[in-house]
């Protein structure tokens, strides 16, 4: 797929087909796209988990209950290290570089997404820390999978949002 069609084709799947596991080597070409996006400093300021487990998700779905889950094989959560930016705080916005490539590959290996956001909320990014037993930040889940639903495109270009100097 071209970047310039995946990047008007991406959308925010909120239903999966359930019993459709993702594969490993898709997970971690998924993952390898992530640690591919810019940060400053090239700190890499991010930690992934991997979420699978029946129990897991529906902690993250008690913790949050606006992420999609329910019938989501996978979910990766994305957090965020401030330790590893010390007097720097661009760590939200690598996160969100990294996030944005999760989503891009995920839709070209076939999948649907869903950017669930939990920082700067944080009662909910609290939850998700304590469900994952992390010191880090977490700033989204993904939910990932194959999808069963074909949502309509919500983005679009906006020329009065543009200021050209």
């Amino acid at each position: 797929m071209e970047l310039s069609d995946a990047i008007r084709a991406r959308r925010s799947v909120r239903k999966f087909k359930k019993d459709i596991p993702v594969p490993q080597e898709h997970v971690q070409k998924m993952l390898e796209a992530a640690m591919m996006a810019p940060s400053a400093l090239n700190t890499r300021p991010w930690q992934f988990y991997v979420v699978t487990d029946e129990r897991t998700k529906q902690a993250l779905l008690r913790v949050h209950p606006y992420c999609r889950l329910e019938t989501a094989p996978l979910a990766i959560v994305v957090c965020g290290r401030p330790d590893k930016q010390p007097g720097h705080g661009y760590w939200p916005q690598d996160c969100g570089a990294a996030i944005e490539n999760i989503l891009l590959q995920a839709l070209d290996l076939g999948y649907g997404s869903c950017w669930c956001g939990c920082y700067p909320t944080q009662p909910r990014a609290d939850g998700v820390q304590k469900v994952l037993g992390t010191s880090a930040v977490p700033v989204a889940i993904v939910a990932i999978g194959v999808p069963d639903e074909t949502p309509a495109a919500k983005g679009f270009f906006d020329p009065s949002a543009v200021t050209y100097l």
